[in-house]
């Protein structure tokens, strides 16, 4: 029974990791932001300022649920902007669970 749940994981390790090793080889070229973007980080970050100096206790609760929204949208646009590459925490429990499994 060891011996299969042991093949499992190296089976599902390597089909987790082979695209990226594949990939590895491939570099990608760091683009600049333009003007435009440039200027749309600026506004984010103001308006972020702008809420961190908020006083929450005194707004309703919708009020609350749309600064909320507001700040996950531009939390997206500004992901987007970066191009970066993230790894979820579900992700990271697998990696994990797998490399306990291994030892």
């Amino acid at each position: 029974m060891k011996k299969i749940a042991y093949l499992l994981s190296v089976m599902f390790l390597f089909s987790a990791f082979a695209p990226a090793a594949m990939a590895k080889g491939v570099k990608k070229e760091k683009t600049e932001l333009t003007a435009e973007q440039l200027v749309r980080v600026g506004e984010i970050e103001s308006r972020v300022a702008e809420i961190k100096s908020m006083d929450f206790s005194e707004m309703s609760k919708a009020e609350k649920n749309s600064v909320k929204t507001e700040l996950k949208e531009m939390n997206k646009e500004a992901r987007a902007l970066n191009n970066g590459v993230y790894l979820s925490v579900g992700a990271i429990i697998v990696i994990l669970l797998i490399v306990i499994l291994l030892t």
